[in-house]
């Protein structure tokens, strides 16, 4: 998984990564694709979004903040990067809180076909159709990691996604091959833009590997946990705001050999 050095890709081809994301964490989003070296656009009028897709290696959607008109530009958009064979990559943030939110990524997920759809454990039961104990963007406790593997799995099959289920171990699965990612810390989930932020780093790797893309998300959060074990090692005993701007330096100095290193999974 590690033969191509997709980081060195990224900083000399700067993929164009189109993101239609919330407006709680649009600045991480951008942040995190400028520090490995992707260029980000955060379009979302429903006048330009399907001509800018034309332009962009790869299409983030995230459905954090949800009105009618961005629901639009979002179908408009994966339309468009489907006739272009982008890859899309779906981030259900808080699917399973209220009916409307479940709706609009249920028919994402029909109409628009993503390529990659991440969500954290109780976003994917919910895409699902299971009740888990978690708040909408809060992940459920108490699932084992056998059922949240046979989840990971099932909706692949279901959607014809590559599917992540983020937790303490991270899941990557396209139905046949599942990847175990052991790599972050506990306190990444005490940070506001985390989980967006590993959208759109999967969504830089997909623009450069989409002849491969079930290594490609694998890197990108494999190297999500390394940049946050290291950003706590240097800044945690600081706070948390030094610990997130921590996350964002770490992954600006993200390269090959680190990931090499310090990455931990296994497949399955």
């Amino acid at each position: 998984m590690f033969v191509r050095d997709l980081i060195q890709e990224i900083r000399t081809t700067r993929p164009l990564i189109h993101h239609l994301t919330n407006y709680v964490t649009i600045n991480d989003c951008a942040n995190i694709v400028l520090a490995i070296g992707g260029s980000p656009v955060m379009a979302d009028a429903e006048e330009e979004v399907a001509e800018m897709v034309t332009l962009a290696s790869s299409l983030v959607i995230n459905i954090g903040t949800l009105n009618r008109r961005k629901v639009l530009s979002m179908f408009q958009a994966g339309e468009a990067a489907k006739k272009h064979n982008i890859p899309i990559v779906f981030d259900p943030t808080g699917v399973g809180a209220t009916s409307y939110r479940n709706d609009t990524a249920k028919e994402i997920i029909k109409e628009i076909r993503p390529t990659v759809i991440k969500g954290n454990a109780s976003e994917i039961l919910a895409l699902l159709g299971i009740k888990s104990k978690g708040k909408g963007v809060d992940a459920c406790t108490g699932t084992s990691m056998n059922t949240l593997i046979a989840g990971t799995k099932q909706l692949s099959e279901l959607t014809d996604a590559i599917i992540v289920t983020t937790g303490a171990i991270d899941i990557i699965s396209n139905g046949k091959q599942t990847i175990l990612v052991k790599n972050g810390v506990k306190a990444m989930s005490l940070v506001t833009g985390t989980g967006c932020m590993c959208s759109s780093l999967i969504g830089t790797f997909c623009g450069v590997a989409q002849q491969d893309i079930l290594s490609a998300t694998a890197m990108a959060v494999i190297i999500m946990g390394i940049s946050g074990e290291l950003a706590w090692d240097k800044e945690g005993s600081r706070g948390l705001g030094h610990f997130h701007m921590g996350i964002i330096d770490a992954i600006g100095e993200m390269n090959h050999d680190i990931l090499k290193k310090y990455g931990r999974w296994d497949k399955i």
